[in-house]
């Protein structure tokens, strides 16, 4: 089961705080089938041909 002490929540939001803030992703990385097609859809939905 997962920790859920008042210590063990307290050091998670420490940790939080120190962590280096990153942009969100702007895309799905990867290259499975379905990251793929999601992609493609994408792709299509800003090229103005709604095919998909």
């Amino acid at each position: 089961m997962a920790a859920r002490t008042a210590r063990a929540a307290e050091t998670r939001k420490k940790k939080n705080d120190r962590r280096i803030a990153r942009p969100k992703q702007s895309r799905i990385q990867g290259n499975t089938g379905g990251v793929r097609s999601k992609l493609r859809k994408q792709a299509l939905l800003k090229a103005g041909r709604a095919e998909a």
